[in-house]
C-alpha cells in the first residue's frame, strides 16, 4: 500500500481570513467616512457599501488562493469578477460619502461603477459559460 508523501497545504481558516480582510478594510475605509457619523441616515448606507466591499475582498482573496491552485480559466474569470465588485463597491462607497470625484467617463457620460459593474457580470458569465475540455 503506498502512502501520500505529499505536502499538506493549509488554507487559513475561512472565518479568520474574513475577519482580518473585514478589519483591514474598515481601518482604511473608516477613516474616511468619520465626517458622515452624525448623520444617521447616510451612514447605514456607506456601512453597508463597506461591508459588500470587505465581502468582495475576501471573495477576490479566496478565489485567487483557488485560481492558483487549478490554473483554470473558469476560476480566473471569477476571480477577475470579483475583483471588478470591489472595485465597483469602492466607487459606490465614495459616492456615498460625497466625495467630490468625477465617478464617470466624460466622453459619454457613463458613471464608471457602472461600467465596471458590466466587466464584473462579463466576466461571471464567462465563468459559468467556459466549458472545460
Amino acid at each position: 500500500m503506498q502512502t501520500d508523501t505529499r505536502p499538506v497545504q493549509r488554507d487559513a481558516s475561512k472565518p479568520l481570513l474574513f475577519g482580518l480582510v473585514a478589519a483591514v478594510v474598515v481601518g482604511i475605509i473608516a477613516p474616511l467616512t468619520l465626517p458622515h457619523v452624525t448623520h444617521p441616515s447616510m451612514i447605514y448606507h456607506i456601512v453597508l457599501h463597506m461591508a459588500a466591499v470587505a465581502i468582495a475582498a475576501f471573495l477576490s482573496i479566496v478565489s485567487l488562493t483557488a485560481y492558483r491552485r487549478t490554473a483554470a480559466a473558469r476560476t480566473l474569470f471569477m476571480t477577475v469578477g470579483f475583483m471588478a465588485l470591489g472595485v465597483a463597491e469602492v466607487f459606490y462607497l465614495l459616492q456615498a460619502a460625497a466625495f467630490p470625484l468625477p465617478f464617470y467617463v466624460p466622453n459619454i457620460n457613463i458613471e464608471a461603477s457602472h461600467i465596471i459593474t458590466l466587466i464584473m457580470l462579463t466576466m461571471f458569465g464567462l465563468g459559468v459559460l467556459k466549458v472545460n475540455k
